[in-house]
C-alpha cells in the first residue's frame, strides 16, 4: 500500500516526458503570458484610462504601481505556499484570483476600486509566476528543461511584445476595458488545462514557516511603497520615511527569524555563493531598463510624439520582436553551444549598447531614428528570457525549485517596481526641472505640466495654458521630457555595463552545469 510519504516522495520526482509535457509547457505559458500583459497593455491604455475614470495623477501612477507592490512582497511567499501546498494547486488558485480581479478592473468606474483590484490581480500574478517556473523545474530535467525555460521565456516575450500592439488595438476599437477582459479570456483558457498537470511539491516541507512569510512579505510591501512614495511625494516625506524604515524593521526581523527555524522559507545560506548570488540579482540589469522603456516610451510617443495610442504600441515592435522570438530559439539552438555566464554577459552587453544609443531620441524626429537602438536593446533583453529564470532554479535542488523561483522573481518584481516608480518620480523631477529653465513663464504650471508629460497626459495639461501660448509650452515640455530620458538612458547604460562585467567574472559556468545535470 502506497503510504503518504511514498506519494509525497513521487510527486517531487520529474514525471514520464511524453505526450503530457507539452500540456504542461502551454499550460505554464497561457497562465505566464497573462503577467506581462498586465503590465505593458495598461501603460498604453493608461491615458484613455485616467481621462474616463477622471484620475488625477497619483491615480493613474497606483494602476500600475499597486500590482507591482503586491506582486513583488509576495513573491517568495507563494514560492513557499507552492513547495509545502503543490505547484499546480497555486498555480491555478493564482490564476483565479489574477482573471477575477481582471473582471473587476474591467468593470471599474473609480480609480480606487480599479487601484484595489490591481493590488490583488498582483498577489495572484505572485502565485503564477513562481509555482509555473517550479512545475518546469520538477518536470523537466537536463535539454529539455533548457527548452522548456525557452518557452516560459517566450511566453513573457509574447506577453512583452504584444502588451503594446493589443492594448492599442483594444483601446482604440473598444476602449481600455477590453484590455482587462483579455486577461479574463486567456486565464480561462489556461484553467482548463491545468488538471493535466501532474502536482508536485517538495517532501520535506513539513509546515509553513509563517513569521518568516510575514516579515518578508512585509518588508517588501514596504519597500516598494517606499519608493513609490518617494517618486510621488518626495524622499524627506514622512511616508516615504516611514515605509522605508518599516523596511529596514521587519527585514532585521525576518533575518532573525530565519536563523532560528529548521527549515526556513528563504535559505540564506545561499548567498554565501556568489554564482547564486549574481544569477538571482541579473534582473537588476537585465530588466530594469527595459521596464523603463516599457512604461515610459509609449506615453512619450503618444504625448509629445503626436502619434496615436496604436501606433505608440507599433513603435515599441523592434524591441518587443525580439523578445518573442528569441527564447525558445535559444533554448533549441544556442543553450548547448554557449555557456550561461557568456550568454548573460553578452546580453549585459547588448542593453548597455542599446541604452546609451537611445539619447537619439528627441522631438520631432522621424521613427526610424529610434529603431536600430530599440533592436539592440530588445536582442539583450530577449537572450536573457528564460535563460535567467533556468539558472535561477539551476543552482538548488529541485524539491526547493519554488523557493528558487520566488527569491529569483522577486529581485526581478521588486526590481522592476522600484524601477517604474523611481524612473516616474525622477522623470517628472528632471522634466519639471528642465521646464523651469527652459521656459521661466511656464515654471508654476512645471509641477502639472511635468507630472502629466510622463503619464502621456500632455494635450489635458495645455488645457490650462492660454491658446496663444500652447505651441510654445508643447514644444518646451517635450524638450524638457526628452532631456530627462536621456539622463535615465545613461543610467541604464552603465548599469548594464557594470552587470556584463560582474557577470562575466564572478559566474561559474561549471556550477550551473553541474546543476542542470
Amino acid at each position: 500500500m502506497t503510504t503518504q510519504t511514498e506519494l509525497r516522495q513521487a510527486e517531487s520526482l520529474p514525471p514520464e516526458e511524453g505526450s503530457g509535457s507539452l500540456v504542461v509547457m502551454i499550460a505554464v505559458a497561457l497562465a505566464s503570458v497573462l503577467l506581462p500583459l498586465a503590465i505593458t497593455a495598461p501603460a498604453v491604455a493608461m491615458p484613455d484610462l485616467t481621462v474616463d475614470l477622471d484620475s488625477n495623477v497619483a491615480g493613474g501612477q497606483w494602476v500600475q504601481n499597486a500590482y507591482g507592490v503586491t506582486f513583488a512582497a509576495c513573491m517568495l511567499a507563494a514560492g513557499t505556499l507552492a513547495d509545502r501546498f503543490g505547484r499546480r494547486r497555486i498555480l491555478a488558485i493564482g490564476t483565479v484570483v489574477f482573471s477575477l480581479m481582471s473582471a473587476v478592473a474591467a468593470l471599474s468606474t473609480d480609480i480606487l476600486v480599479l487601484d484595489i483590484a490591481r493590488a490583488l490581480q498582483g498577489i495572484g500574478a505572485a502565485g503564477v509566476l513562481t509555482s509555473g517556473a517550479a512545475i518546469l523545474a520538477a518536470s523537466f530535467t537536463g535539454r529539455r528543461r533548457t527548452q522548456a525555460f525557452g518557452v516560459l521565456g517566450t511566453s513573457f516575450g509574447a506577453g512583452l511584445a504584444l502588451g503594446p500592439i493589443l492594448g492599442g488595438a483594444l483601446t482604440g476599437l473598444a476602449g481600455w476595458r477590453a484590455v482587462f477582459w483579455l486577461n479574463v479570456v486567456v486565464g480561462a483558457v489556461a484553467l482548463l488545462l491545468m488538471p493535466r498537470i501532474r502536482e508536485s511539491r517538495d517532501p520535506n516541507a513539513h509546515r509553513v514557516d509563517w513569521p518568516g512569510l510575514f516579515t518578508f512579505s512585509s518588508s517588501l510591501f514596504l519597500l516598494a511603497l517606499g519608493f513609490v512614495e518617494g517618486g510621488e511625494r518626495g524622499w524627506a516625506h514622512p511616508a516615504t520615511l516611514g515605509s522605508l524604515a518599516g523596511f529596514l524593521l521587519f527585514m532585521t526581523a525576518f533575518v532573525i527569524v530565519e536563523q532560528r527555524v529548521e527549515r526556513p522559507m528563504f535559505d540564506l545560506s545561499l548567498f554565501r555563493n556568489p554564482t547564486f548570488v549574481v544569477v538571482v540579482c541579473q534582473p537588476f540589469t537585465i530588466t530594469f531598463g527595459f521596464v523603463v522603456m516599457l512604461n515610459f516610451l509609449p506615453p512619450y510617443f503618444d504625448g509629445v510624439g503626436g502619434y496615436s495610442t496604436t501606433e505608440a504600441g507599433l513603435l515599441l515592435l523592434p524591441l518587443m520582436a525580439p523578445i518573442f522570438v528569441l527564447p525558445l530559439l535559444i533554448g533549441k539552438l544556442v543553450a548547448d553551444r554557449v555557456s550561461p555566464r557568456i550568454l548573460l554577459s553578452v546580453s549585459s552587453a547588448l542593453i548597455a549598447i542599446g541604452s546609451i544609443w537611445m539619447i537619439v531620441l528627441s522631438p520631432g524626429q522621424s521613427w526610424a531614428v529610434t529603431v536600430a537602438p530599440l533592436l539592440i536593446f530588445g536582442l539583450g533583453v530577449g537572450s536573457a528570457f528564460g535563460a535567467m529564470d533556468n539558472a535561477a532554479v539551476s543552482v538548488v535542488p529541485v524539491e526547493r525549485a519554488g523557493m528558487a523561483s520566488g527569491i529569483f522573481n522577486t529581485m526581478r518584481i521588486a526590481g522592476e517596481t522600484v524601477a517604474v516608480a523611481a524612473a516616474g518620480g525622477f522623470l517628472a523631477s528632471f522634466t519639471r526641472s528642465e521646464l523651469a529653465d527652459r521656459a521661466p513663464e511656464f515654471a508654476d504650471q512645471a509641477p502639472r505640466l511635468a507630472g502629466e508629460a510622463t503619464q502621456g497626459r500632455v494635450q489635458e495639461a495645455l488645457a490650462g495654458i492660454p491658446a496663444g501660448q500652447r505651441t510654445n509650452a508643447l514644444d518646451a515640455v517635450a524638450e524638457s521630457l526628452a532631456a530627462s530620458l536621456h539622463v535615465a538612458f545613461v543610467f541604464l547604460a552603465v548599469l548594464a555595463a557594470l552587470g556584463a562585467v560582474v557577470t562575466f567574472y564572478v559566474v561559474k559556468d561549471k556550477e550551473l552545469a553541474e546543476a542542470a545535470g
